[in-house]
């Protein structure tokens, strides 16, 4: 393992709930879950210390639905908080499958299931070589799972936060799949996702990571090799920073 090589020795991924949902419209598809799986395979081979924070969409959308099922908002956020949970173990399993170690740990209680989320036994396992999932967003209602990302990249020393996005290779000045004029950003500030209200990610998590200085990287998941080509170096998709 060449570790010294690599650009990021310590990431945080951030994959979307809808990344598992494949050609369903609810739910989790093996097919996907394998896919990336077997992508963090790949970059732990080359020497890389992965955390994942995956979202909850594809069960449950919690600010949209909640109204229609008569929750208020902060029921709904934990409905999507135990989402998020499946999805973890729904990972966790999938890397097991191909003999990639991991951990899931949960800012929920769910002991039977899920370690408790302990800041210094997650860094822990990284060190050991072992995958470490973060599920049920940062335990709290009114927090995105982007906000639990950028939370965790800062607690765990992460070098950068990469998010994974499905069939987009960056950041746009648009929707590139509504406005074909839409134009690749390659570079980017902080501010100017603040700014401008550039729908990549939630504000509150990007001004975490502004104020912790952790870069981030918004590529196409879809991309074979995305995750292992921007260890190597290589200028893929939206670079993120000061």
């Amino acid at each position: 393992m060449e570790v010294h090589k690599l650009k990021y020795k310590r990431i945080l991924l951030k994959i979307s709930g809808e990344a598992l949902l494949g050609e369903q419209q609810f739910g989790i598809d093996q097919k996907p879950v394998m896919m990336i799986a077997r992508e963090i395979k790949k970059a732990r081979e080359l020497g890389a210390e992965i955390a994942v924070v995956v979202g909850g969409g594809n069960i449950f959308r919690g600010m949209k639905n909640s109204s229609k099922l008569g929750m208020d908002q902060a029921s709904g956020d934990y409905v999507g908080m135990l989402a998020t949970v499946m999805n973890a173990i729904a990972l966790q399993s999938a890397l097991n499958q191909i003999e990639v170690p991991c951990r899931v740990q949960s800012a929920l209680a769910i002991n039977q299931v899920a370690e408790p989320y302990i800041r210094h036994r997650a860094i822990r396992h990284l060190e050991k070589g072992r995958v470490v999932i973060f599920a049920a967003g940062t335990g709290n209602p009114f927090f995105t799972t982007d906000t639990a990302a950028a939370l965790r990249a800062s607690e765990i020393n992460a070098e950068a936060m990469l998010m994974a996005k499905n069939g987009v290779d960056g950041v746009y000045t648009d929707d590139p799949k509504v406005n074909p004029d839409a134009k690749k950003l390659e570079k980017i500030s902080y501010d100017d996702i603040i700014i401008n209200g550039l729908k990549v990610m939630d504000t509150a998590a990007c001004a975490l990571c502004k104020q912790n200085s952790i870069p981030i990287e918004v590529f196409d998941f879809l991309a074979e090799d995305g995750l292992c080509r921007i260890l190597n170096g290589e200028e893929i998709g939206t670079y993120i920073s000061l």
